[in-house]
């Protein structure tokens, strides 16, 4: 199966680095794209988005929402071909259309993590090939419904807020006279080491906070003063309004 590539961006070498190459770029992000073919054997750079689409058997399109409308309709693409859609909050029903066939089209929301074949990705609706694309990139988790798939859509938005707690429990830090190399790298090593926890354990995340929390102790005081403040109550709120935006 010979796997090409709408749009060069991050993601897209994300996924090349994760797969170590073999793989037909289109000219979109001509930079990155002869980066990749430098560093990786069995990457060509294509000359147009139609020669990726005449060379592949699945089409990755990995364009913004903003331009995928115009890009996918541009293109003339094939009985037999499939295609894997990276674009965000756009239905099957409407990538089909684009295309103008009765195409099988799956999506699927693969992190930065497939560099490091470590990452978890959802895909629509379930296909075997697709699955195992994945699972070389970390593991695939087939979708049964749509609402499966938009929530987890949800759960990657969080990524940034992840960050910014950092951000901000580093800055607190800071302020109050702690260096900020060693502010930075001890709040990074504390959550790495928790993260691998949570993914290593296999327990559900509250008897994991119970667990790291003494009673009447440090974290058992944090953990009731961000709720009481009302942090739960407003990540739950951004939660439900980016499901909303997702959904459409």
């Amino acid at each position: 199966m010979r796997l090409g590539f709408i749009g060069t961006g991050n993601i897209t070498a994300a996924i090349v680095e994760g797969l170590g190459g073999g793989v037909v770029l289109s000219p979109r992000g001509a930079a990155m794209a002869a980066d990749l073919a430098a560093r990786f054997p069995d990457v060509t750079v294509a000359e147009s988005n139609q020669a990726v689409v005449d060379q592949c058997d699945m089409v990755v399109l990995a364009i913004r929402p903003q331009v995928a409308e115009e890009v996918v309709r541009s293109l003339r693409f094939r009985a037999g071909q499939k295609l894997l859609s990276l674009v965000a909050a756009t239905p099957v029903e409407v990538i089909r259309g684009w295309a103008g066939l009765d195409l099988p089209v799956i999506r699927a929301i693969p992190l930065p993590f497939v560099a490091d074949r470590r990452c978890v990705t959802p895909i629509l609706p379930p296909d075997a090939e697709v699955a195992a694309l994945f699972d070389r990139l970390g593991q695939a988790v087939e979708c049964q419904s749509q609402m499966e798939f938009d929530l987890l859509a949800v759960g990657s938005a969080l990524m940034g807020s992840y960050f910014g707690l950092l951000e901000a429990a580093e800055g607190w830090l800071v302020e109050r006279g702690l260096p900020e190399a060693a502010a930075r790298d001890y709040m990074a090593g504390l959550f790495a080491n928790l993260g691998r926890v949570a993914e290593g354990s296999g327990k559900p995340f509250g008897a994991l906070r119970e667990e790291y929390s003494t009673r009447g102790g440090l974290n058992e005081q944090v953990f009731r003063v961000f709720g009481e403040a009302g942090g739960v109550k407003a990540l739950r709120l951004a939660l439900d309004q980016v499901l909303e935006r997702v959904k459409g």
